[in-house]
């Protein structure tokens, strides 16, 4: 009857001890596993944007310095 018991017992805690702690650890590193996937993806898209934007426009020579997008101010130190 004991035996049983324990049987039981321990049946129970290799449930418990699944389903709230081994198979939400595994959705989860599936999830992060997916989000860093999805996040290096995008980054080698961005990349992969950034080189072919600047390889097809042909290089200018000093138009580029000359085109700001702000003001510039002069920065003097003063003693």
């Amino acid at each position: 009857m004991f035996r049983v018991l324990l049987y039981i017992f321990l049946i129970y805690l290799a449930y418990q001890f699944i389903f709230n702690f081994v198979i939400p650890v595994y959705k989860t590193t599936q999830r992060v596993k997916k989000g860093f996937r999805e996040m290096h993806e995008q980054m080698n898209d961005f990349a992969g944007g950034q080189k072919q934007s600047t390889s097809q426009q042909p290089p200018s020579s000093n138009n580029s310095a000359k085109e700001t997008t702000g003001e510039y101010i002069d920065f003097e130190e003063i003693k």
